[in-house]
């Protein structure tokens, strides 16, 4: 194979250079073609207004999700300490929420950056049975807490108990999956990967010690204790059930992926940790 000359190459032209022109700084000339590429090539587009990582979208995002958290923190104190109805449960809600989209975004900046763009907040994920599900979990507590403002489903009025057990999974759910963004780093995507790449490394220590998808299983159990403090029957059976589906179904396939990209040193490792999702070994 002969030896790689820019001559020999449609993207450059080569000029005599004359003994005089010897010590002058000389680059090669791109083609017509080349030129006009690297003409209108703007290295900013992929920031501006429109585009996957706009920084006008970027901002706008947090800075919505900024006053909702801000507002939604507000109603729920203000109402637990001058009512006595249940309500300040939907400002809670809205809480986390802007809370978990928040840190989504900022968890993959600060430690994927590369993959940070306008759909790392999650807002528009699994569009629109996401939005219809959050929505059914509003409804279903504004309606019981208008109609039946004093009613516990929980036995033995263990109503305070129950809300305190979903606050707590709300809380570890968040830090366990924010925690396995951190340290999964560029090996971390919020969309199953179907070839391996550099950046992918098999995260067998930390938090991945312990649990084999960390992050699945913040949020299965987060999305559960929300609906624990929201006080949420129906909600409650159906984010079971269809969260349950979703993770059992992503990571059978994700594993498969995984098998193929790490051998056996994912198999050993599958072996010997547990997902801690029920019924999902």
């Amino acid at each position: 194979m002969d030896a790689y000359s820019p001559a020999a190459s449609p993207l450059f032209t080569t000029t005599p250079i004359s003994p005089g022109d010897a010590d002058a700084d000389v680059l090669p000339l791109l083609s017509p073609i080349a030129q006009t590429q690297a003409d209108h090539f703007d290295p900013d587009r992929p920031y501006q207004p429109g585009q996957p990582k706009s920084l006008a979208g970027i901002a706008m995002r947090a800075f919505c999700l900024g006053i909702a958290l801000g507002l939604a923190v507000l109603l729920t104190l203000a109402t637990l300490a001058w009512t006595a109805s249940p309500l300040w449960r939907l400002p809670f809600f809205l809480a986390a929420l802007a809370t978990f989209h928040f840190l989504e975004f900022w968890t993959t900046a600060a430690y994927n950056t590369r993959n940070a763009d306008v759909k790392s907040f999650l807002l528009t994920a699994n569009w629109p049975a996401y939005a219809i599900a959050h929505a059914a979990a509003s409804l279903e507590c504004l309606v019981v807490g208008v109609a039946w403002p004093g009613r516990s489903w929980a036995p033995l009025h263990g109503g305070l108990l129950v809300t305190a057990a979903g606050l707590a999974m709300v809380v570890v759910g968040q830090v366990v999956r924010s925690v396995a963004m951190v340290q999964a780093g560029a090996s971390f995507n919020h969309v199953v990967q179907q070839y391996r790449t550099r950046q992918h490394t098999l995260i067998t220590t930390g938090i991945y010690a312990h649990l084999r998808h960390p992050s699945y299983f913040g949020f299965f159990w987060w999305g559960l204790g929300t609906q624990l403090v929201m006080g949420n029957v129906i909600c409650f059976v159906a984010y079971t059930a269809v969260l349950w589906r979703f993770f059992s179904s992503r990571i059978k396939r994700e594993e498969q992926l995984l098998v193929q990209f790490f051998g056996d040193e994912y198999v050993d490792y599958k072996r010997r940790t547990g997902t801690k999702i029920p019924f999902v070994p």
